[in-house]
């Protein structure tokens, strides 16, 4: 049976709108304030990550937010959430926070998976480039496309690439390497040129492709797997550009005398810091930031890439500059395995690189589709008339029915005027002249994305459900602390009447298990522990406060009544007093720690209410908060939706 596409219609709209009642069923309600399942299904699934979900442990986590729910309810009728503390706290977690929303991961993830795959190999390139100008003229333009497609219509014909390189090519590096540009990578080139580089299969030429430098011809000519980075140093035995034969004989004899002193051990850092022409390395001692391919001249590049161990010396390289001496310092490959850390570093690359605009883009597509961005009916030439007219005229405020107040562009409910975009034209012009409206339009473009940032941050929780979330649980969680320390933590801890009455109503409740009087040392290491436990053998044990106190921060010391699970090394219920208890270690900072038993009380004992008082302000706070719930439960009546309960 085919449904009638009047009824297929009316089934999936009734099917969208269940789906959108059950992601916002409501699981209760504090007085007339409802939480959402899918609140708490959050909330519970953040904080209870090591065990599995059952009916009890929802139940029993239920009761814990509705208090929580109850507490914060009572904060927002003390109006706490107005104080001037709460307000600020709220604005910095928001801007912080907010920064790392402000990308799209979707696209970001893309371009990190695909720098990743790209740097698993590199590409031998040659290249044809027809320049064009920046403000070139359509009829530039048009000569500069048919002298790229002349040139690949021979190439496709089976002319050699290196002859019509030297023949068409604008790149002046072309006469001398008929267009080879060595290997590249990812990173080396734009992204544009990067993409079309890793476009073409060993061996196939590009059409002409459009940058704004000009035409672009590529040929792929073979590949191999990545070489990764390399971190060398150099010393460079200069000559200038126009030296004699004489002066260049000269520095090859100068490089061969310290290729000699280093095969024979010399230390290559000194000799780089004496003689190296290199002004930017020489005085590190030759060292220069780690390189990938495509960086450097590729015969300096090959002869890095080919040293085959760490300290591996190249014998002198000739190039325009002078002669090279070469030390290999570190090798690292492109990661093999997309695992997290190499995940992290890419990323990282990503997001300083240029490419990084599409991810921005991307953002800006989002933005403008989630807060429904439209333009107002604003003629462009008028528009671009009207900027360039202000810049001249700065007490200009109307032109062609354009004025101040005009609106140009809507976010949301909220409106963009004239006058906002002079003054961002202003600020992004300076001083520089009218530049005319294509110049005006990509400005324009900048203003309407910084616009839509602007307001996507300030709006985040109104579009993105997680920074809603986290935006209010961290706006309640101030509010709790506020008000428990307002309603039960300082009562309880300053109630002397209150906890002496609460400590002799439930005295049965607080034990002393067997138990010794000890001192607890902590030191930084092992031989820290033996030289302070043979200088408190051998002095009086009365001096164990000034002797630890001699370790300063090596040494940590506290001395008390502890039960004897709690006094590192272990104690037997019959542990004699002057006794050390053995060396305990701590894995997480090798850390060592013992202990000295002073006195022994191996029977169970009531504690006095000193010895109890921090148990019983713990329970007398419970005690306190289990009232004021109560009270609460009364005052904002709680219901919970016991249907919607069980499809947890």
């Amino acid at each position: 049976m085919i449904m009638p596409v009047k009824s297929l219609c009316i089934f999936v709209a009734l099917f969208l709108l269940f789906l959108s009642g059950v992601s916002a069923q409501t699981l209760f309600t504090v007085d007339h304030y409802s939480v959402s399942k899918e609140e708490f299904l959050k909330a519970y699934n953040k904080n209870n990550t090591a065990q599995k979900p059952t009916p009890a442990s929802y139940r029993e986590y239920l009761e814990l937010y509705i208090r929580y729910k109850l507490k914060v309810r009572a904060a927002l009728d003390a109006q706490l959430d107005t104080l001037a503390g709460q307000r600020m706290e709220l604005q910095n977690f928001r801007s912080q926070v907010a920064e790392s929303y402000l990308k799209d991961e979707t696209s970001l993830d893309r371009l990190v998976k695909e720098a990743w795959q790209r740097g698993q190999k590199d590409i031998h390139i040659s290249h044809i480039l027809i320049a064009l100008s920046k403000n070139a003229s359509p009829y530039d333009t048009a000569r500069a496309y048919e002298k790229a497609m002349a040139a690949y219509t021979v190439l496709k014909r089976g002319k050699k690439f290196e002859d019509i390189a030297r023949m068409y090519s604008e790149d002046p590096s072309a006469k001398v390497n008929s267009g080879s540009l060595g290997y590249i990578t990812v990173f080396t080139l734009p992204y544009q040129l990067e993409s079309l580089a890793y476009s073409l299969a060993p061996g196939q030429i590009s059409k002409p492709y459009r940058t704004k430098g000009g035409y672009h011809i590529f040929r792929n000519d073979g590949e191999r797997k990545s070489l990764g980075r390399i971190k060398v140093a150099q010393i460079l035995i200069a000559f200038p550009p126009s030296a004699t034969e004489a002066q260049r004989q000269e520095a090859h004899r100068k490089a061969d005398s310290l290729y000699d002193l280093l095969r024979k051990g010399g230390d290559f850092a000194a000799l780089a810091r004496s003689y190296s022409g290199d002004n930017l390395s020489y005085q590190q001692g030759g060292e220069l930031p780690e390189f990938g391919i495509g960086r450097y001249d590729s015969a300096f590049e090959a002869t890095a890439f080919g040293l085959d161990r760490d300290g591996a010396i190249s014998k002198p390289l000739a190039s325009e500059f002078g002669y090279h001496i070469i030390r290999r310092l570190s090798r690292n490959p492109f990661p093999a395995t997309m695992d997290e850390p190499a995940t992290a570093l890419v990323k990282q690359q990503v997001m300083n690189d240029p490419r990084i605009e599409v991810s921005r883009k991307a953002l800006l597509d989002r933005i403008k589709q989630q807060t429904q961005f439209r333009m107002a009916e604003v003629n462009d030439l008028d528009l671009w008339a009207y900027t360039d007219s202000a810049m001249r005229n700065p007490g200009l405020t109307s032109f062609r029915g354009l004025g101040f107040t005009t609106t140009l562009f809507f976010f949301g409910n909220q409106s963009y005027f004239l006058k906002e975009w002079l003054d961002f034209a202003r600020a992004g012009r300076g001083s520089r002249p009218p530049a005319g409206p294509q110049a005006d339009k990509e400005l324009f473009d900048r203003f309407v994305e910084r616009m839509a940032q602007d307001y996507y941050r300030n709006h985040l929780e109104d579009y993105n459900k997680d920074f809603a979330f986290q935006l209010t649980e961290f706006r309640e969680g101030n509010l709790l602390f506020e008000i428990m320390q307002r309603r039960i933590w300082d009562k309880a801890s300053t109630d002397s009447a209150g906890l002496r009455k609460y400590y002799d109503a439930h005295r049965d409740k607080y034990w002393w298990e067997p138990s010794a009087d000890a001192l607890l040392f902590t030191c930084n290491n092992a031989r820290t522990a033996e030289d302070l436990k043979s200088r408190l053998q051998t002095h009086p044990i009365q001096a164990w406060r000034a002797m630890a106190d001699s370790g300063a921060a090596a040494v940590q010391a506290d001395s008390g009544r502890y039960e004897l699970a709690q006094i590192p090394g272990g104690v037997k219920a019959g542990g004699a007093p002057g006794m050390f208890t053995a060396f305990v270690n701590n894995p997480t900072d090798n850390s060592v720690s013992f202990s000295y038993i002073l006195k022994t009380y191996p029977q169970r004992e009531p504690r006095d209410f000193r010895d109890a008082r921090g148990f019983v302000i713990n329970d007398y706070q419970g005690s306190l908060e289990d009232q004021w719930v109560a009270e609460l439960k009364k005052k904002y009546p709680v219901k919970v939706e016991e249907s919607v309960f069980k499809t947890l």
